[in-house]
């Protein structure tokens, strides 16, 4: 079958609080952001697997608190005044190993004394790699939310979620064969979905459960190079 030539138009998926999903897997995380700007503390962290919708929910919070965006490998202290002009601050990506402690440090404090806060996320929460003693016992004191692996029924609607982002209309019998194929994962699902899409763009076909069954197959056993 010729293949049907495609374009990257850039998907857009609904990032509103409304279209975040809760589950017990990520209930603990909603609720942190959900308490802002009650914080026990200027500082709190989302921490969890790729995928798992740390992004989203930081997206949720910058949107109320009129927040900045920066990756945690853009964190200076040269940068810092800049970046914390609004008085909010997500950084995302921290990897407490590789992070510059001093810039992490002086923001912690630069939030304390301008009464603002800042929301950390992270894919993995290693404070005993932190060689900063002050650092540390700020790191220590902050609440930090874990986001866990997803159970089916969140699975099933992340699926359903991803699909419609992407303005596919699938059945439940397609969305109950996924899950059970699928590894247990969001990162997972984004990728399967997104080469569903793409396979079903380029060859002009409709998104069955067949044709998903054969683009799992294929994402499970790649060919050769």
């Amino acid at each position: 079958m010729a293949q049907q030539l495609t374009f990257d138009l850039g998907l857009r998926p609904a990032l509103g609080r409304e279209d975040f999903l809760v589950a017990d897997s990520n209930r603990a995380a909603v609720a942190l952001v959900d308490q802002w700007p009650n914080w026990p503390s200027h500082v709190a962290a989302v921490v969890g697997p790729k995928g798992s919708g740390k992004s989203h929910l930081a997206q949720v919070w910058c949107k109320r608190s009129m927040a900045q965006t920066v990756t945690a490998a853009d964190l200076t202290v040269e940068g810092l005044p800049a970046q914390f002009t609004s008085k909010s601050l997500v950084v995302e990506d921290v990897d407490l190993t590789q992070v510059s402690e001093i810039a992490l440090f002086h923001l912690l404090n630069l939030a304390r004394q301008a009464g603002g806060h800042v929301l950390l996320t992270s894919s993995g929460w290693k404070t005993g790699a932190v060689k900063l003693p002050d650092l540390l016992t700020r790191l220590s004191a902050i609440p930090v939310a874990r986001i866990l692996d997803p159970d089916d029924d969140l699975l099933r609607g992340v699926l359903v979620k991803l699909f419609a982002d992407r303005q596919i209309a699938v059945d439940e019998a397609l969305i109950s064969y996924l899950v059970t194929r699928m590894p247990r994962s969001m990162d997972a699902a984004r990728q399967i979905v997104a080469r569903i899409d793409l396979a079903a763009l380029e060859q002009g076909a409709e998104v069955t459960r067949s044709f998903a069954s054969r683009i799992l197959t294929e994402l499970e056993n790649p060919p050769l190079l």
